[in-house]
């Protein structure tokens, strides 16, 4: 893998920690490149005036007084390409996205457009010029001058509070310990470090250490750049952020609903450190960062820590977390067991044990499933453990999975031992032969379900013979105990099973696998087939789509490879991708495959069970799990990922060769169908210490965001071998956008105190619009030669050519949005509400602006313009003009065409009544059977699909219209203004197709 490092630092290692260091840093001035509209670039000198009052250039040939910009006529400063100039195709590729500005000025909106050396000193004049702008709207004392700030006089309270003899002095070590008290994670000599810096620059040496100089220290530790940065872009007020502009940043950046100024105010009271600050409801740095860091601003959403979806769908439809060999605590050979695997296991939320049986002595089955005899556990202290601990961490069923290698005789001890101690919890209510699919996880609340192999319906004896498992001849074969028969591949081991036993199993009978159709015409929905890695791998690759259509009636569960003799652990995407339910890990190997398996059974309350993506539930649906590109039906989703910084990374275990010095790097790394799977990583923050900065933007495309997985790695770059520091692990529908941080983990999936990567985090659909994924995607049908009906000609689904428009049609509003959104300066990610308030801000920062006003009167409120107005305006009042009026086509027509959608899917359902019969007039069997109906699924699914894009289409044109209410009474420009009204009064929603 290629390598690359970054000498993306400020000049002389400088830290810019707030706004009098930005502009300390603009007065002394550097060297920036100026792009003209001709797309070359030229490197021009840049500095802000004594009197900081202009910004200006040189050499140039213009007049001196010309080659400048007053601060007053700056309406804005935009981050990144976001003018048409740096659009442009002949400069997207010349210099990276977070090293480009502009600065939007003058009554005509002009753009100067800028590029710097580095991503921090585009951070400096950034934080300086929208500080000054703000500076001289307020007109505050100048930067340095004056009363002392909120922070200083908090801070040097607490250094009074620690200046016991009240002599202005306290030693270094009790400054040392305050500070790190104050900011957790933070190194003891790095505190004391930098303290003997100030010491000697101040020529103060000495064991104590004045206020002034504590306080100086603080700040210089304890400010991080990038959080002032965003501090600055949302304070209307200096260096803290009041109400109004939390909630601002709240709902804007951060894509919370229904905040409120009471919010606001509990989060200050909560987080801000200072008496005065919490008094008047104003966050500083410090609350701000400590509000940033804290699980109330966490990346992962906090409606998933509890059960949160569907939990009365059939077992089938459910990924269910499961162990294999839970009792060992190393490899399979040689490794010990012990019962400790078993609570570790279901403490974490596994609802899926394996338990081998072998004779054991005294005529008590144990359980073990290595050749060393001190590995054996007692059955019955298994059971009486499980007892305990089955539902300490998940209420919903637990499935023991028996692979019986005992004596019929240690069988009827086995059975006698759960009935007893399991007692009411077992589950031994026959399965109902009218029903088709198997109870909910709700029904099997608190319930304990027996896996396992039943005698025939005609034996009456007290036992009989069975086949053997697959998977118990493949242990028996690893543990050198299989028969000569069985080793040679001759007919299916049989084995002796007592009625005990048997009358435990209910609602998963093993039985073994035959083929698809086989399953597809008589296998009973109670009955479920084990598969082994290779077997299931095989399947997967060669006939994805019979896999997917079996597992939406039948539990299937893959154990590992008896080759895997270290535990190592199969990669479960594999098997999820195609609807495997229950995919047998091995807990006690930590690494990459139980990052997964534990980050994606976290999304559900970590209840063990997961809710299958609606595509590979539906009875009639069309899924590829190895599509190369987007599914019909299923709008894909862009992610975009800022990787800002670290904080407290570790070292990495057993380093030692580079002593205290880490160079880390991070990989963001997407896991689900191979379309979706992709890595990219950042640039190598070198000699960054413990606080890395990376400010690096990542993106991924994602095809079917119900299956995908994020994991973020951070590794320390090595020329030996790139060493692991750390790493976490999240569904991607567990993600929350806006500025978060992401709580870093260890190898075994331990917390790292204090540990993080500060993200941003954003989403939107392939067509730039908000999360909720919008209508436009092509209607494809797909016929099949000689079955017409099959392909959809004789389902009704013809209705579809003439109530569906074409992408660019007025259902299609996104085209129009994202121009909104463009000439604002903003990113596809963005809300409406950023977009309202960005206009807002050019018009307020402006004596000679013109009027432009919102008329709230009306549902779909148009734009207006009093007298003469600049090009750049008259441009975004055309495009939100255009947008409106495509929303309001959108809104009024959606309940129409919903509803021959819903016709359309109601003749296609009918139509799959007749399949069978029209199976058999047509004359189809094997592989163009399969192909007709693949076609009559695609095209149900597609149908289904676009049902949902219309449903949060219209969803997401009602919220715009509802931030545009809400944004234009906050900013001022609103007039006839009533309260805002809520997004679902202005239209009733659609109902979703069912299943």
């Amino acid at each position: 893998k290629k390598k690359t490092v970054s000498f993306s630092t400020m000049p002389n290692d400088r830290k810019i920690n707030s706004a009098a260091a930005c502009i300390s840093f603009m007065l002394e001035g550097c060297e920036l490149k100026k792009v003209r509209s001709n797309c070359r670039m030229y490197s021009r000198f840049f500095v802000l005036d004594a009197d900081m009052r202009s910004v200006r250039w040189e050499p140039s040939k213009k007049d001196s007084e010309k080659a400048k910009i007053e601060i007053k006529s700056v309406k804005e400063v935009r981050v990144g390409k976001k003018t048409p100039i740096l659009r442009s195709n002949g400069l997207s590729d010349q210099f990276p996205d977070e090293c480009a500005f502009s600065i939007i000025y003058g009554d005509n909106y002009e753009s100067l457009d800028l590029v710097a050396s580095s991503a921090d000193v585009v951070s400096a004049w950034v934080m300086g010029l929208r500080y000054l702008v703000s500076y001289g709207k307020h007109t505050p004392e100048a930067p340095g001058t004056g009363h002392p700030s909120l922070r200083t006089s908090w801070i040097s309270s607490v250094f009074n509070l620690a200046d016991l003899e009240k002599s202005g002095r306290i030693p270094v070590s009790r400054a040392v310990q305050l500070i790190k008290a104050l900011n957790p994670g933070m190194k003891a000599s790095t505190i004391e470090l930098k303290f003997k810096e100030l010491q000697k620059a101040s020529e103060r040496p000495g064991p104590e250490v004045s206020c002034d100089l504590f306080v100086e220290a603080y700040c210089e530790l304890c400010t991080r750049p990038e959080i002032f940065f965003l501090l600055v872009q949302f304070s209307s007020n200096k260096e803290y952020l009041g109400l109004k502009d939390l909630l601002m940043f709240l709902e804007v950046e951060q894509g919370m609903e229904g905040v409120t100024e009471e919010k606001c105010l509990e989060i200050v009271s909560k987080y801000e450190p200072s008496k005065e600050g919490r008094e008047k409801g104003y966050l500083a740095i410090d609350g701000f960062t400590r509000y940033l860091l804290s699980s109330d601003c966490s990346i992962f959403d906090p409606q998933h820590r509890r059960v949160c979806q569907d939990m009365a769908q059939p077992l089938s439809h459910y990924y269910i977390s499961s162990a294999h060999s839970a009792c060992l605590l190393e490899d399979n050979f040689w490794g010990r067991s012990d019962i400790s695997g078993y609570v570790s296991a279901l403490g974490l939320g596994c609802r899926s044990i394996e338990l081998v049986l072998w004779d054991g002595p005294e005529g008590e089955p144990v359980v073990y499933t290595g050749p060393s005899a001190a590995s054996r556990v007692p059955f019955r202290a298994v059971v009486g453990l499980i007892d305990q601990h089955a539902f300490a961490a998940s209420a919903y069923p637990l499935i023991l999975c028996l692979v019986v290698r005992c004596s019929a005789a240690q069988q009827r001890l086995a059975a006698r031992c759960l009935r007893t101690a399991l007692g009411e919890k077992l589950y031994l209510e026959p399965p109902d032969p009218a029903a088709s699919y198997l109870p909910s996880p709700e029904q099997l609340k608190g319930r304990i379900l027996i896996k396992g192999k039943k005698l025939p319906p005609g034996c009456e004896d007290s036992e009989g013979e069975v086949s053997d498992e697959e998977e118990g001849q493949e242990l028996a074969r690893r543990l050198g105990q299989a028969e000569p028969e069985a080793v040679d591949g001759a007919a299916p081991r049989r084995v002796r099973l007592s009625r005990e036993l048997s009358e435990l199993v209910s609602l998963c009978q093993a039985v073994p696998f035959q083929d698809f159709e086989s399953s597809r015409r008589g296998q009973r929905y109670w009955e479920m087939c084990s598969f082994s890695e290779v077997e299931a791998g095989r399947f997967a690759n060669e006939c994805p789509a019979e896999l997917v259509s079996y597992n939406k009636r039948f539990l299937s569960r893959i154990y590992p490879s008896p080759m895997r003799i270290d535990a190592s652990n199969m990669n479960p995407q594999d098997f999820w991708k195609c609807g495997c339910q229950m995919v047998a890990m091995n807990y006690q190997t930590p690494g990459l495959m139980m990052d997964l398996n534990a980050g994606w059974f976290r999304q559900n309350g970590a209840c063990g069970y997961v809710l299958r993506p609606a595509i590979m539930r539906e009875e009639v649906s069309y899924f590829s799990a190895n599509a190369k590109d987007s599914l019909p039906g299923v709008p894909a989703q862009l992610l975009h990922l800022k990787v800002i910084s670290g904080q407290n990374l570790p070292k990495p275990k057993g380093s030692g060769a580079k002593g205290e010095v880490v160079e880390p790097y991070v990989c963001a790394e997407i896991h689900g169908i191979p379309a979706d799977c992709a890595e990219h990583r950042t640039k190598t923050a070198l000699q960054s210490g413990d606080n890395p900065v990376f400010d690096e933007s990542l993106e991924f495309q994602i095809n079917l965001p119900e299956l995908a997985v994020l994991r973020f790695v951070v590794l320390d770059d090595d020329y030996i071998g790139d060493e692991f520091i750390a790493q976490y692990t999240i569904p991607f529908e567990c993600l929350q956008p806006g500025y978060r941080h992401v709580p870093l983990q260890s190898l075994a999936g331990e917390p790292l105190p204090h540990a993080t990567l500060f993200v941003h985090v954003a989403i939107t659909d392939r067509r730039g619009g908000g999360r909720p994924p919008t209508c436009g995607r092509t209607c494809r049908y797909r016929g099949w030669h000689g079955t017409a009906g099959l392909g959809g000609g004789g389902t009704g689904l013809g209705v579809l050519g003439c109530c569906w428009p074409q992408p660019d049609a007025a259902l299609c509003p996104q085209n129009a949005l994202v121009s909104f959104k463009e000439l604002c300066g903003l990113t596809p990610a963005a809300n409406m509400k950023q977009c309202i308030l960005t206009v807002a801000t050019w018009l307020l920062h402006s004596d000679s602006a013109p009027s432009v006003t919102l008329n709230l009167a009306e549902q779909y409120p148009p734009m207006e313009a009093q007298g003469p107005i600049p090009e750049l305006l008259r441009k975004v009042l055309t495009a939100y003009e255009t947008m409106i009026q495509t929303s309001r086509t959108l809104i009024e027509s959606a309940d129409a065409v919903h509803s021959k959608l819903i016709q359309a899917q109601q003749a296609g359902m009918d139509f799959h009544k007749e399949l069978h019969r029209i199976e058999a007039k047509e004359g189809l069997r094997g592989r163009k059977l399969q192909k007709a109906l693949e076609s009559f699924a695609w095209n149900i699914t597609v149908l289904k699909g676009q049902a949902d894009l219309l449903k949060h289409a219209k969803a997401e044109a009602l919220d715009n219209l509802w931030q545009i209410h809400n944004a234009g009474q906050s900013c001022g420009i609103g007039r006839n203004g009533a309260a805002s009204p809520e997004p679902s009064r202005l239209h009733a929603p659609l109902e979703p197709i069912p299943e």
